[in-house]
């Protein structure tokens, strides 16, 4: 399944910048990253569980908000892009 995650984590102290930071390192560990706080992922339903599971021990919930949207298939049919795309297909394989 393909989802979107995003989030604002409230940085105004050091722990809150150091949550931003291993927000952010979960979802890069599980999808693209396609704007600062937002990021898509094809995964299972396993890994989704497994990703809010990780991203919810980390957050504040009295100051950060946490989305995840399940993103209607094919995503290429309902998604417009205005601006720069830097994102590439997450589904293409990846040359090292």
């Amino acid at each position: 399944m393909e989802v979107l995650v995003a989030y604002d984590v409230a940085t105004d102290d050091a722990a809150g910048r150091r949550r931003l930071h291993r927000v952010a390192k979960v979802c890069e560990a599980f999808g693209q990253r396609v704007q600062k706080s937002v990021f898509e992922c094809v995964i299972s339903d396993t890994e989704l569980a497994r990703l809010e599971a990780r991203l919810g021990r980390l957050i504040d919930p009295s100051r950060d908000s946490l989305r995840v949207y399940r993103l209607r298939e094919p995503r290429s049919s309902f998604t417009r892009i205005l601006g720069v795309d830097v994102a590439h297909d997450i589904r293409d394989p990846l040359v090292l």
